[in-house]
């Protein structure tokens, strides 16, 4: 059965060596000091490596199931959650007013990555809730916030985001689910909403749903669509729990993976709802939701790839397989073990290489959402704004990679579930396609956050870039790291100005190219990550650091990524720089 040890060290290495969060303006950043990440990091890292890790497969085996309209997780789920909730772990980074901990994001993501890692369909559960959470939070009147905010923070009941129907996914504004104004200010919900993860379970006493729905003669489409709050269970002006709504589960979708968490199709007939936020402004509100679900989600990309690398590195060490081409390194066995030959080093390196620079490049991004939420950094927020897509996109598409990556190290034997390598692959698919499919957060990339604000923000990350490069172009140490970080800037700015040109004559032109413009974005953004965490790793070296092979292992591991990594934004540039005619040329009968 696989296992999963938390990455503290490194973790640790990211926040304070490279973010240095505890010397940051950011309010609440400065109670972040090592010991106290560390603390929190280490019990973190007990409960998801002892508790959360062997239930991983056991939720993938049993799966949930539905009887007689109840919902139910598999073994050893509801224990489990009780012992998070215990904990406090949902509530984090939740305001205190509301029973959380008030911490900043950037620790909650840094704890949320674990929790991804050891059982990524459990920790959506109340991955979920914290979504549903913020949205009520940041748009529901005081009434709303007191009502349902303290039980959802502990996680005593948990949240869900409804949006697709049988027949819309991405274009939201084909919905045919109704809200029905009543007299008493409430809304009577009625349609079908399907692919509903954590829709219903045996967990929690009452589940919160947020529901996308449409009011009579409001206006046409998207424009036309309000946000409601419709419970499992009705609660009255005391809080205490009442009659069940009119909210239903037709079934548990049959997924490719993820068994353990519930994904529902919901049926809805005349269930009481209450408005989240303005009438006809639900995108707006949902879209709180979803901005902090994607960048969980590349999360979870980020964590499949942690977990997969775990065990493909054990694997790579224990079996034996052949001799090195060098000589033979195990003369007391009977072959070498598989991590002498470069084929395999490669892929390691390739996952090790990923996984560390996509660590580095999540909580980055967390860290600018603490400086917009906590500190009103208008700059910072459309960063993060721009940064989401290539977080969500390119993180996810690339963790996918690697857990496949991983599977190949085991052979046969990863393709069998007896290793469970498998899961990882199957688990981390989903993330590429939920809270927008990759193709979509690529189009929104090109598309809307190229051009946000006159392109300032852009502009923004290549100056960051730029400076980067001046300050430390004159360090020898750092020749490795500023040169290809350079060039790949470069490729990215040619990919920008190819798109002003060419995409205002020819709209294909541009969103031909979108894909490949998020992975040169994705490849420059972990480039700058390497090279920021190299000198953060030669700063600690010149100061006698104890752990020197930590630090030169970072260095070497850095080095592969600008040299056999970072390059692939030349050949995203070329696809880009080709256009859209030979995506575009056959006519859609010719397929």
């Amino acid at each position: 059965m696989p296992t999963y040890t938390a990455p503290v060290k490194d973790l640790q290495f990211v926040l304070h060596d490279v973010l240095n969060i505890s010397a940051s303006d950011i309010p609440g950043y400065d109670e972040l000091d090592a010991d106290f990440t560390n603390a929190v990091l280490e019990e973190a890292g007990k409960l998801t490596g002892e508790v959360l890790a062997p239930l991983n497969v056991v939720g993938d085996q049993e799966g949930c199931r539905l009887e007689n309209g109840v919902v139910y997780t598999p073994t050893g789920f509801k224990a489990a959650f009780e012992q998070v909730k215990e904990g406090g772990w949902p509530g984090l980074d939740m305001p205190e007013e509301y029973g959380g901990q008030n911490m900043p994001q950037v620790l909650g993501t840094a704890v949320g990555e674990m929790f991804s890692s050891s059982n990524q369909a459990f920790t959506m559960y109340q991955g979920l809730t914290h979504g549903a959470a913020a949205a009520i939070l940041a748009h529901g009147t005081d009434e709303q916030k007191n009502k349902w905010l303290p039980n959802m923070v502990s996680c005593e009941w948990t949240g869900t985001m409804n949006l697709t129907e049988p027949h819309c996914g991405t274009d939201l504004g084909l919905m045919r689910t109704k809200a029905e104004p009543q007299d008493n200010g409430s809304y009577k919900i009625t349609g079908q909403k399907i692919f509903i993860s954590a829709g219903d379970h045996d967990m929690a006493d009452n589940i919160v749903h947020l529901v996308l729905a449409k009011v009579p003669g409001g206006p046409d489409g998207i424009k036309g669509v309000s946000l409601f709050i419709v419970p499992k269970f009705l609660v009255d002006d005391e809080g205490s729990i009442g009659a069940r709504n009119g909210v239903s589960v037709g079934s548990i979708e049959e997924k490719m993976g993820i068994h353990g968490n519930s994904t529902c199709v919901l049926n809805y007939d005349d269930a009481e709802g209450y408005l989240l936020g303005d009438l006809n402004k639900g995108m707006r509100a949902m879209f709180t939701m979803m901005n902090e679900a994607r960048l969980g989600v590349g999360m979870q990309g980020l964590s499949a790839a942690e977990v997969a690398y775990q065990n493909a590195v054990d694997y790579a060490k224990d079996r034996l397989q052949g001799r090195a081409v060098t000589g033979v390194e195990n003369p007391e066995g009977p072959a070498d073990p598989l991590i002498v030959h470069p084929d395999i080093r490669r892929s390691l390196m390739d996952q090790k290489s990923f996984v560390e620079a996509g660590r580095a490049f999540i909580l980055w991004g967390a860290k600018l959402l603490d400086a917009s939420h906590r500190k009103g950094d208008k700059d910072a927020d459309g960063l993060v704004s721009l940064m989401t897509p290539v977080i969500k996109g390119f993180l996810t598409d690339e963790g996918y990679d690697m857990t496949v990556k991983a599977q190949q190290v085991y052979g046969g034997h990863g393709y069998i579930e007896e290793h469970g390598m498998s899961q990882f692959t199957r688990d981390a698919r989903i993330a590429m396609i939920y809270e927008g499919a990759n193709g979509v957060q690529a189009l929104d990339l090109v598309g809307r956050k190229l051009a946000a604000d006159g392109g300032k923000h852009v502009m923004a990350f290549f100056e960051l870039v730029k400076t980067f490069c001046k300050e430390n172009g004159e360090d020898e140490a750092l020749k490795d790291f500023v040169g290809p970080l350079k060039a790949a800037s470069k490729d990215l700015q040619a990919a920008g100005m190819y798109f002003m040109q060419a995409g205002m004559k020819n709209p294909n032109d541009a969103l031909s190219g979108s894909n490949d413009f998020m992975h040169l974005f994705g490849h420059v953004c972990l480039g700058l990550m390497w090279a920021q965490m190299a000198k953060a790793a030669n700063v600690a070296l010149e100061a006698g650091a104890e752990d020197k092979d930590f630090y030169e292992t970072k260095l070497t591991t850095g080095r592969y990524y600008m040299a056999r990594r970072l390059p692939a934004t030349g050949m995203h540039l070329a696809r880009i720089q080709s256009g859209g005619d030979t995506v575009m040329a056959l006519a859609a009968d010719q397929f």
